[in-house]
């Protein structure tokens, strides 16, 4: 189900990220490539409701996170391959 969606959908634009206090670009290019890494590991069998949450909650849990641009890109994405596995435990 996962051709049904679209990963350009869920991406973000510098103005949705909010004050950052000058990093918002920076901000917004790792949030988009944490996108597209989750993105790759979803099944592509997935409801289109779990993909929006999924997608959507990487935002929830990382908006106002100073983790976003304080620590290294690999382990936000051990962070996003956890978050993505809990997230599809729960469903089962």
């Amino acid at each position: 189900m996962k051709d049904l969606v679209n990963v350009q959908d869920y991406l973000f634009a510098i103005a949705d990220v909010g004050d950052w206090e000058g990093e918002e670009e920076q901000v917004t290019e790792t949030l988009n490539e944490l996108i597209h890494f989750a993105w790759q590991l979803l099944p592509d069998d997935l409801d289109c409701e779990s993909i929006d949450n999924i997608i959507n909650g990487i935002w929830e849990h990382l908006r106002g996170d100073l983790a976003l641009i304080e620590v290294e890109f690999e382990e936000l994405t051990d962070w996003v391959i956890h978050y993505i596995h809990s997230s599809l435990d729960e469903k089962v």
